[in-house]
């Protein structure tokens, strides 16, 4: 191995790593407490599913195009198969760490990225076709925009977009996608013809909890390397996680005069959503404020998504899209090199053109998104129908696309008839009361 890999950097690198795969998980939990019974499996499985396929097409070619040394737009084919991905640093990325744990630690941001897109579409989307859409998105439209942002001579990085773990490139891009899918598949069949409420609330603390977990991962470990800057942005995701959860319980409880339980993980999720773009470059005192702000601005998109015919079933624009943006473009407003001297100065240090910088980056996201979106997901309409039959809908996602059930039957009687025992989910469902949609999201 290279006398210049720091065993201490890699050793965060890798366990950064973990934790960021452990996201995927913890958002399956999240999506799948938030849908009903007949579909909990479906939903998870639409993130777990990007865990093997993603896996499999990074190595192949995602990483080459995404990191390869290419031109400002794409990073080429030279790297193919891993050919040429060793355990040397490059210094292009990390010049403490093998260029093989970069590469992992990259794998699982490409790996959730797509997964999160699944919460739009959810109870209505054949699964065959979802996973062709997972891996056609991932190639043509996440791993250009990594390139852009992240990768060696992407032409926004040359511009100076800040993006230190994936405002734009995570989670803008996903939401974008989510709610253009959502308007392309057209509403649940029974969508407000029916009550239509998170079927497991613990499930979704569980999968919340494991996202906060994970997400000190997403950031920190997004330094590349135990110091400083990774102290920074691990105190920066918490606080505003913090921030914005305490948001949320107040508007919920000054609205209704209740604290919902999916409310709370809704707003943490937010918080966390916001700040990752900003993590390593703000102070903490700047991730409350983001924290906050992205709450509110998350909140009222849910209420006014609530009352049009959009079904982005667990309002993933709300959440990811618009909070990706908020979180982009506060780090134009409080970016300062106090905090990050290698990053950059925002609006509050006195470089406003920070702000049109990252208003770019928001906008050239949200192009490649949507055109990326419309003409994958229109190709796969046309060849393999990607929308569920109204039967298939009225059943359950469960039964007609994997053949089994998570609780054996949704009254938790007898499974049904041909149904594979014990590969569900095997927790017991207790129907919460109906939430007001401003507590429900993703």
């Amino acid at each position: 191995m290279n006398a210049a890999v720091s065993a201490g950097d890699t050793a965060w690198v890798l366990t950064s790593t973990a934790l960021v795969m452990v996201m995927t998980v913890g958002l399956a939990f999240f999506y799948g407490g938030l849908v009903r019974p007949k579909n909990a499996l479906n939903t998870m499985m639409m993130s777990v599913v990007a865990l093997g396929v993603i896996s499999v097409q990074w190595v192949l070619v995602g990483y080459s195009i995404a990191f390869g040394h290419g031109t400002p737009w794409w990073g080429g084919l030279s790297w193919l198969g891993f050919k040429g991905v060793g355990v040397d640093p490059d210094p292009a990325y990390a010049a403490t760490i093998p260029l093989q744990a970069h590469a992992m630690f990259q794998l699982m941001f490409a790996i959730i990225t797509p997964a999160l897109i699944s919460g739009a579409i959810a109870e209505r989307m054949r699964f065959r076709s979802y996973v062709v859409f997972l891996v056609l998105w991932s190639t043509f439209v996440y791993d250009p925009l990594a390139h852009w942002v992240w990768g060696a001579g992407g032409w926004l990085q040359k511009l100076g977009a800040l993006d230190f773990a994936g405002g734009t490139v995570v989670h803008i891009s996903s939401g974008v996608s989510a709610l253009v899918a959502a308007a392309m598949l057209g509403a649940r069949k029974d969508f407000k013809r029916t009550a239509i409420v998170p079927h497991n609330v613990p499930l979704v603390l569980l999968g919340a909890g494991l996202l906060w977990f994970g997400w000190f991962g997403f950031n920190a470990g997004s330094a590349l390397a135990a110091n400083g800057l990774a102290a920074l942005a691990f105190t920066n995701t918490n606080t505003a996680a913090a921030a914005a959860l305490v948001t949320w319980a107040l508007v919920d409880f000054l609205r209704s005069g209740k604290v919902t339980a999916v409310g709370a993980a809704t707003g943490l999720v937010v918080g966390l959503v916001a700040i990752t773009p900003a993590s390593g470059y703000v102070t903490a005192q700047a991730s409350l404020a983001i924290g906050i702000v992205a709450a509110l601005i998350s909140y009222t998109a849910i209420q006014i998504r609530s009352r049009t015919r959009l079904d982005d079933s667990l309002d993933v624009f709300s959440c990811h899209g618009l909070g990706g943006a908020a979180g982009a473009l506060l780090t134009g407003v409080f970016a300062t090199k106090l905090a990050n001297p290698a990053g950059g100065d925002g609006w509050l240090a006195g470089n406003f053109a920070q702000m049109g910088v990252q208003l770019a980056a928001v906008l050239a996201t949200v192009a490649l998104a949507v055109v990326g979106t419309v003409v994958i997901l229109g190709l796969v309409q046309a060849t393999l129908g990607a929308r569920a039959g109204v039967r298939e809908q009225l059943s359950g996602l469960d039964l007609s696309e994997h053949g089994e059930e998570a609780y054996f039957g949704e009254q938790g009687a007898t499974p049904s008839p041909g149904v594979a025992l014990g590969q569900g989910v095997i927790v017991s469902a207790a129907a919460p009361e109906p939430l007001k949609a401003a507590a429900g999201a993703t």
